[in-house]
């Protein structure tokens, strides 16, 4: 297995290069995904984070409201750490848990993760790939995409670590400014490299 870990700040593109390794062969694992599951509804996760933030995180249905939950941890950084110490533990275990049934095989799985750097994840990964583009690109995609104020985009912005830190990080940089088109051949140079890397097992 060589375990590969892709991150990058919110609109950068992760997830678009995501979709596009996994649709060359890939297994993704995407730690949103991860952290869905760690507060899902009568999970320990979902009860104490209702304890820690209060009702008002619900939806009329009961469901975390995870837009609202944003809303009031991308504001304060003591607020975000409280989440973030009930959901890191449990998306840690449901990774291992996940990522077991690859560790003899050849296949390249990748950890699609948006605080690898701020968690000191790096060294974990055979491989760190890190997407970049333009700030202001990457709020214009944003509110498009997910129908966000660019003010709030901003902020979790700026609660992010910047490109520079993540590119000292990085194997592999692919800088997502250009057109659609550019970042598929980036990534298809990327695949080449992987699953030959994978194969001869390094």
């Amino acid at each position: 297995m060589l375990l590969v870990g892709l991150t990058g700040g919110i609109g950068s593109g992760k997830s678009t290069v995501a979709r596009l390794l996994a649709e060359r062969g890939a297994v993704v694992i995407d730690a949103d995904d991860l952290a869905r599951q760690a507060v899902a509804p009568g999970t320990d996760g979902f009860n104490l984070a209702v304890q820690t933030f209060g009702r008002d995180i619900l939806t009329a249905e009961g469901d975390l409201d995870r837009r609202r939950l944003g809303e009031v941890v991308f504001a304060d950084a003591t607020r975000r750490r409280e989440l973030e110490a009930i959901v890191h533990p449990e998306v840690a275990r449901l990774f291992v848990e996940t990522v077991e049934p690859y560790r003899t095989t050849g296949q390249v799985v990748v950890y699609s993760v948006p605080l690898l750097v701020e968690r000191g994840m790096a060294d974990a990964f055979d491989v760190v790939v890190v997407v970049v583009a333009d700030a202001d690109r990457r709020v214009k995609r944003v509110v498009r995409d997910r129908g966000l104020d660019p003010d709030e985009v901003r902020a979790r912005i700026a609660a992010q670590v910047t490109d520079d830190e993540r590119s000292r990080v990085a194997d592999v940089l692919l800088d997502n400014d250009g057109e659609p088109s550019e970042l598929e051949r980036q990534v298809d140079r990327l695949w080449s490299d992987l699953a030959t890397r994978a194969a001869a097992g390094r």
